[in-house]
């Protein structure tokens, strides 16, 4: 079941000739129980694609659909309930708050989200991603690896359709980079989610479904690593 697709979808910065093609028209489906990857150097487009595809900007043309929503059927309010609702976002940086501890990271979602995981799931996710014995941490105390697994709790603890992960190993050595593959991986398959990871590392297409190439904004399937 396709849980996203853009349809001809193309982002243009500027106008005359100082006008930019971000990202060329492109169609894309992403299914259920999916990790994908976008691999592609820095100014490919693998940044306004996320953008897009997190409906934090609007493309010039084209449909992204989300669980059979077109986003361009929404108002900015309905299309907030979406992102808030369905996405999940993995950052490079972690994008923890300094002064809460791990469990409270994931409380403080809950202030803005009602339908969260249970208090077994949460257990569960504890678990499965081998953070439970730092709930009571902040992130100072944390190393790189260990952010990165708190960052995914917080993605997936709201119950998202889609994660959406921007260069979540850049910081990271190659153990860390290839554990942390692993547990997006497993938690993908498990929660029946769909993650698309963009990066630049081509390290980690030995864990996705799919991997596309993108240059130049123009996405294009990898069949050798399909």
């Amino acid at each position: 079941m396709a849980v996203l697709e853009l349809i001809q979808v193309k982002k243009t910065f500027g106008s005359g000739h100082k006008q930019v093609e971000a990202m060329k028209a492109t169609d894309f489906i992403a299914e259920r129980g999916e990790l994908i990857a976008i691999i592609g150097p820095s100014g490919s487009g693998k940044s306004t694609f996320l953008t897009i595809v997190g409906g934090l900007l609007t493309p010039t043309s084209g449909d992204v659909i989300i669980n059979d929503k077109n986003l361009a059927d929404l108002n900015e309010k309905e299309r907030s309930k979406i992102r808030l609702k369905e996405i999940g976002f993995i950052l490079q940086a972690s994008n923890l708050v300094p002064f809460l501890t791990v469990a409270n990271q994931l409380k403080l979602l809950d202030q803005v989200k009602k339908d969260n995981m249970t208090k077994k799931q949460l257990e569960e996710l504890y678990e499965d991603l081998g953070i439970g014995d730092l709930r009571s941490k902040y992130p100072a105390d944390l190393s790189g690896g260990e952010r990165q697994r708190v960052a995914i709790a917080k993605a997936l603890y709201s119950n998202p359709s889609i994660i959406l992960a921007d260069e979540p190993t850049a910081s990271l050595d190659s153990d860390r980079a290839y554990e942390v593959m692993e547990l997006l991986r497993n938690e993908t398959k498990n929660k029946n989610t769909t993650s698309i990871v963009v990066t630049h590392d081509t390290r980690l297409v030995g864990y996705c479904d799919k991997v596309y190439n993108m240059t130049d904004g123009v996405l294009i399937l990898d069949d050798e690593n399909r």
